[in-house]
């Protein structure tokens, strides 16, 4: 018996959508059937988004998002469910990061990273959560899914990242909080954590001296692209997906293996 994930019908909103992964995750749930809420402060880039979106056949919306602003966060999604109506699907993807030695943080750096990467990602997910919640005690039935993105950097120290390896350690914990918490009110909470995947913003990065170094070392001396996520992303976000609650799923072609 074969299965057929069809996302007619839900609503998914994805954050940090204005480029890379987030930009990749909201064209495959399109692709799938989903109408999609593309959030970020870059509203340009979501409009272009949104218009390769609606050019394929697909439903998009824009709405604007600061996830370091707690205000901004609610309004944004207020603003979704009154464009495209309840929340199904949360994609979790707002991050950031800097380079450098931990000796060398400053707190402005501290701030940066963790208001975004830690504590935005929390209250998005709180927020969405509530709503869903409600819904859910108004229809039992209800099943929702929230898919964070963290990354191998949660799970095994890299180099000259520490603060970007301890925000995203820090979303694998509140994962599985999460879904403990959450999971009796039709709500799973996965995540997924990607390897070395080249997006737009690091695929200079990897031709470099520095970057063709990096790549030597990994299992199979390459990396990823955003689409070897998107299996992945469907089977997390997807109903046939209900009795995974709280699970962490490396992609990382082996590096954590090392």
């Amino acid at each position: 018996m074969g299965v057929e994930v069809n996302f007619e019908g839900k609503i998914a909103l994805v954050t940090g959508a204005s480029s890379g992964l987030g930009a990749r995750f909201a064209k495959v749930l399109a692709q799938a059937g989903a109408q999609v809420v593309l959030a970020s402060r870059r509203i340009d880039r979501l409009k272009e988004l949104r218009a390769e979106i609606e050019s394929e056949g697909g439903a998009a919306h824009v709405v604007s998002l600061d996830v370091t602003d707690y205000a901004s966060i609610k309004a944004a999604i207020a603003h979704a469910e009154t464009e495209a109506g309840p929340i199904d699907i949360l994609i979790n993807n707002s991050g950031v990061s800097t380079t450098q030695k931990l000796i060398d943080v400053t707190p402005d750096d501290y701030a940066y990273v963790m208001d975004t990467n830690q504590r935005g990602a929390f209250f998005v997910a709180q927020e969405a959560a509530k709503r869903m919640i409600a819904r859910h005690k108004g229809d039992p039935r209800k099943q929702h899914r929230i898919v964070n993105i963290a990354s191998v950097a949660g799970l095994r120290v890299l180099p000259q990242i520490g603060i970007y390896c301890m925000s995203k350690a820090a979303i694998i914990h509140m994962t599985k909080a999460m879904a403990v918490e959450w999971g009796r009110f039709g709500i799973n909470v996965n995540a997924i954590c990607p390897g070395y995947i080249s997006t737009e913003i690091n695929e200079d990065y990897f031709h470099t001296e520095q970057g063709k170094k990096l790549i030597d070392i990994l299992p199979r001396r390459r990396v990823g692209a955003p689409e070897d996520l998107d299996g992945l992303l469907l089977l997390l976000a997807a109903e046939e997906s209900r009795f995974l609650n709280g699970t962490i799923v490396t992609a990382d072609d082996g590096l954590s293996a090392q």
